[in-house]
């Protein structure tokens, strides 16, 4: 009588190391991508979009108002970059309608007006939510989402270019005229 290569005896004592194997090979392959963390406000709803500038900051600290400071001063950072970035695109867009060596003026002003972003109280900053860990260390980890509406951020940025005395006439009257228009191009979007 001939005996089939794979006898039932055979599948039985090979099938455990086969799985086994599966499993190595399968446990291997998923290891070397890291493990996927979720963290508070990463979903679409907290991204930046046509009409709010938005930003998360994350703080940690074994005191729980220094946590919270951090994490919103972080979240004002992101917003300041974010500003920045989107003047540096307007003030291209307006570069050949400004006038002489004031330009160069008008754009450092400009950076210095999307820094101040960090350092000021601006009433129009909403606060999307607030998370706050304690962990095993009895550390705080806190997570903050803030936004502004672009409108409101142009707004308050004019209103700091017209009361700034360090800024010649005409720089502050190319950046407020810049700003008019990005004001008046969302106003038109809505």
């Amino acid at each position: 009588m001939h005996q089939s290569f794979l006898s039932i005896s055979r599948a039985t004592a090979v099938f455990p190391a086969l799985l086994f194997g599966m499993f190595i090979l399968l446990a291997s392959c998923s290891n070397g991508a890291g493990t996927q963390v979720k963290t508070p406000f990463s979903g679409k709803k907290y991204l930046s979009d046509a009409r709010h500038f938005r930003g998360v900051g994350l703080g940690q600290s074994a005191n729980l108002n220094i946590a919270k400071s951090k994490a919103e001063l972080e979240a004002r950072k992101t917003l300041a970059q974010q500003v920045r970035t989107n003047l540096k695109v307007v003030s291209d867009a307006y570069s050949s309608e400004l006038v002489g060596t004031q330009a160069s003026e008008t754009m450092e002003k400009f950076e210095s007006l999307a820094r101040e972003v960090t350092n000021n109280t601006i009433g129009d900053i909403r606060q999307l939510g607030q998370d706050i860990r304690q962990l095993e260390d009895q550390t705080y980890r806190v997570h903050v989402a803030v936004e502004i509406k672009k409108k409101a951020m142009f707004r308050f940025l004019k209103n700091k270019a017209r009361n700034d005395a360090k800024i010649s006439e005409l720089a502050r009257a190319q950046m407020i005229t810049m700003l008019d228009k990005e004001i008046e191009r969302l106003e038109a979007e809505e």
